[in-house]
């Protein structure tokens, strides 16, 4: 479990370590938070040097990670800025353009499985094994509270009423559904083929789904993170649905009209404000994070078709 003075306290550690990402007043009371200009293309950074700097010496050893791609990046780009090495375990599906970013960080790849599952155990392995600082992709109260200071930053630069996030372990919704607790609600957004937060809900637990579909690089988990289900349950934070081809519609969208580049994953949130998965009611401030730019750019396309509701784009950055 964290609050927002994990959050707070993590703000302190980072600041001046990550950006303060711009937000992008895209339509009438829609704000977009530009995450997929952090570091390494993710909020992730956040959560990583949170972790790293809060473990002092623990950390000297190396630090070792589980991901399909973009906490590997985050821990590995946080691990050479503070002098650290770093061994990522990915598993064989993870898309080339993150396995060689994460070369090009100086990251020791291992790739194992065809699952993250199969990475974590054997990152779990060798932290054990060689006493290296092991980073949780999303269920650690240290990676949980760096990831909440997207939270604390929208408060000040949109004054939200509700915040849409997606969701694939959850350590994203956790810190910012801690940061803004009381002052704006927060949605997560899930695909139909990984619906871990809204299969927890339902069943008052986490619990196993199966995963698959377009964004499953990046939200792949197969189980919301205990802190995440903690904090979502405490806060009363939702859990919406969309499909695969509502998120590509969105992705295209968000290139067509803003050219802004997000991978599947950062484009989820959008798919819910776009597809009417979520409509925000009259006068409703609703803030988009689109949370990662870790794609392919010749798969940006321009939409198929014209998106529901569409309205004037009034383009001002904050």
């Amino acid at each position: 479990m964290i609050s927002i003075a994990d959050v707070e306290r993590a703000a302190t550690r980072i600041r001046g370590r990550v950006r303060r990402t711009p937000v992008f007043a895209a339509d009438d009371g829609v704000w977009f938070k530009l995450e997929q200009l952090q570091h390494t293309g993710s909020f992730k950074a956040r959560g990583a040097f949170n972790r790293i700097i809060a473990a002092g010496d623990a950390a000297a050893a190396g630090v070792v990670a589980a991901s399909g791609g973009n906490a590997g990046l985050a821990v590995a780009y946080a691990a050479r800025e503070s002098g650290i090495a770093a061994r990522v375990y990915v598993p064989a599906t993870a898309p080339a353009v993150k396995v060689a970013k994460l070369r090009t960080l100086g990251a020791s790849v291992e790739l194992v499985g065809e699952k993250y599952a199969d990475a974590y155990e054997a990152a779990a392995k060798h932290a054990a094994d060689s006493g290296a600082l092991f980073c949780h992709a999303y269920d650690q109260p240290e990676v949980c509270a760096g990831q909440g200071t997207v939270g604390l930053e929208l408060l000040a630069q949109a004054e939200p009423d509700t915040i849409l996030v997606a969701v694939g372990g959850g350590g994203l919704l956790a810190g910012i559904a801690a940061a803004v607790e009381g002052r704006a609600r927060v949605v997560g957004v899930e695909p139909h083929t990984a619906p871990t937060l809204h299969a927890a809900l339902a069943a008052g637990e986490p619990v196993p789904v199966e995963v698959s579909g377009v964004a499953a690089d990046a939200l792949g988990a197969s189980r919301i993170g205990d802190i995440a289900f903690a904090v979502a349950t405490r806060t009363g934070a939702g859990s919406v649905l969309v499909d695969d081809a509502q998120i590509e519609q969105a992705r295209a969208v968000l290139w067509d009209r803003y050219r802004l580049a997000v991978e599947p994953g950062g484009a989820t949130a959008f798919a819910a404000l776009l597809g009417g998965a979520y409509r925000p009611a009259a006068g409703e401030r609703v803030a988009v994070v689109l949370c990662g730019a870790n794609t392919d750019p010749a798969t940006l396309t321009s939409p198929t078709a014209a998106p529901p509701a569409a309205r004037t784009p009034r383009g001002r950055l904050r």
